[in-house]
């Protein structure tokens, strides 16, 4: 497991997250959505990275994956290999709350933003560690045509604490 139990107001992965393009107020100290998330960052000796999930409340999200957990941000700096990167940030999500909400986890990509992997046949393919990790794509959002990865919860890995995650009484992760 590379990554690390961290906080939406760390400051290491404060300053990663400032140079991820979907940060909306680089310099401030939290980075993270509002409501329930769990963050993870990854510091080894190649580079560094942070991983932020989100649990919105369906009331509250505009997009057709209400109730998905979200992938609201990973940016990885040369720690490792990306979709080897993605899939444990799912397993130690899945410790960190427990059970999968019946639409998996989302990430919205935005193509304006990111380098493609291009195929031999120059073929451009968006999203490609998450891909690579299980997710599939599922559509776009209607507000900002952000290309929509979905993984559902039959896909997932099974859950593995992330550094630092403690287990209560009970046996559930906290």
């Amino acid at each position: 497991m590379i990554w690390q139990l961290s906080n939406r107001a760390d400051s290491f992965s404060a300053r990663i997250a400032d140079r991820h393009y979907s940060r909306q107020k680089p310099g401030t100290r939290q980075f993270a959505p509002t409501g329930s998330c769990v963050v993870f960052k990854a510091l080894t000796d190649t580079g560094r990275a942070y991983w932020v999930t989100s649990a919105p409340l369906a009331e509250y999200v505009k997009h057709e994956w209400a109730g998905a957990w979200i992938c609201s941000a990973f940016r990885n700096e040369g720690a490792g290999v990306a979709h080897r990167m993605v899939i444990e940030a799912v397993a130690a999500t899945l410790a960190h709350y427990g059970p999968p909400p019946a639409l998996g986890m989302v990430t919205f990509v935005d193509e304006t933003k990111v380098r493609p992997f291009v195929t031999p046949k120059g073929r451009a393919i968006y999203g490609q560690c998450f891909r690579q990790a299980g997710f599939k794509e599922v559509g776009r959002t209607k507000v900002r045509n952000y290309l929509a990865l979905q993984l559902l919860p039959d896909d997932m890995p099974p859950p593995e604490k992330a550094h630092g995650m403690q287990h209560d009484m009970f046996g559930m992760a906290s």
